[in-house]
């Protein structure tokens, strides 16, 4: 194999994109001139051990008759031969391959991007379709020393309490169930407070006043 065979045999991969048979390829290529060259170094090991450089003439000058010197020039012709076409075909595995890394690296950081880009386009949407919350009641007053006056505040916006939140309540009725259910026991509710979202626990109780929290509550246009 020439050096011309070598470079016409490795064109096709370096003129478009590498892939991972065409490294396959140059290795099946490497080891076929790898075979090449054990085989002509068996003729030199034939020929009385005879290596790339031992002369083949005798002391006297005259060539030597105990070798087969048409053997042994033609097997030298072709490791040399051999070994350069072996130099360049590593040349190409190693272009090939670090094509295909930097291929990769490419790829990998593409697909990083795009997973990146995905994710904060679905957190967008999902920011987008929740919204801020919504209120569905506001506390329009409350009585002192009641049990809705430790944390509650007039013009608190009611975004959930207890089970009760915009998309089930129906009327203060909701609201009114849950207090008579939660006597005597903490009930979360959350709340706007200008501007600011508050999380809230109340314990309904029996008090001097009316009701077991002491507060009006109005529901809001929705």
């Amino acid at each position: 194999m020439s050096d011309e065979e070598a470079r016409q045999s490795g064109g096709s991969s370096q003129a478009g994109v590498v892939t991972v048979s065409d490294v396959q390829e140059l290795m099946r290529r490497k080891e076929e001139i790898e075979a090449q060259i054990k085989a002509n170094y068996d003729v030199l090991e034939s020929q009385k051990g005879i290596g790339m450089n031992e002369p083949l003439v005798d002391c006297e000058g005259y060539p030597r008759s105990d070798v087969d010197l048409y053997q042994v020039r033609t097997a030298r012709h072709n490791i040399i031969c051999l070994q350069n076409d072996h130099k360049a075909v590593m040349k190409q595995v190693e272009e090939a391959l670090h094509q295909l890394h930097a291929r990769d690296k490419e790829k990998q950081a593409r697909d990083m991007a795009e997973a990146h880009k995905e994710a904060m386009s679905r957190k967008l949407g999902q920011s987008e379709s929740q919204g801020p919350p919504r209120a569905f009641a506001k506390v329009n007053s409350i009585s002192p020393g009641s049990p809705a006056s430790i944390g509650l505040q007039v013009d608190d916006e009611i975004v959930e309490f207890g089970s009760v939140n915009t998309q089930n309540f129906q009327s203060l009725h909701n609201i009114g169930s849950v207090v008579q259910h939660s006597e005597g026991k903490p009930l979360n509710v959350t709340v706007i407070r200008r501007g600011e979202k508050h999380q809230l626990r109340l314990v309904p109780t029996r008090w001097a006043g009316k009701g077991l929290l002491g507060c009006n509550i109005i529901p809001l246009q929705r």
